[in-house]
């Protein structure tokens, strides 16, 4: 369904949506106006939709974490009780991202979102 916003005119306003629809006669059936027509969303999709792009995005700061880490690491920064520690803590955050990608049906590679021309996330 397009909506043409720049063809509205002073006239129109968000009350018409809420109007019933017309009828091309008296007593005849109510003709489906844009207007009239009701917006369907799947409550379902929705929360897997918005279930990947949370995982999507933690992934992502896992990632950036892990990174992190091994520079961190690798300049001597951190002392060996501290990499024991970071090590423990990613790796339970990995089991936990697998943990919820399970219950939300996702692949790691569903956790790759495409960002058009940008590219992909991860």
């Amino acid at each position: 369904m397009d909506l043409d916003i720049d063809n509205v005119t002073s006239e129109e306003s968000i009350d018409d949506l809420d109007a019933e629809p017309a009828s091309d006669h008296e007593g005849d059936a109510p003709v489906e106006t844009e207007a009239s027509r009701e917006v369907s969303v799947d409550e379902d999709r929705v929360v897997e939709g918005l279930g990947q792009l949370v995982l999507a995005l933690v992934n992502l700061i896992h990632e950036l974490l892990e990174k992190q880490a091994i520079r961190r690491m690798e300049s001597g920064q951190l002392t060996d009780d501290e990499v024991e520690r970071l090590g423990r803590t990613l790796m339970e955050q990995a089991q936990e991202i697998e943990r919820l990608c399970d219950e939300f049906d996702l692949d790691e590679e569903d956790l790759n979102l495409d960002l058009g021309p940008l590219g992909e996330m991860v």
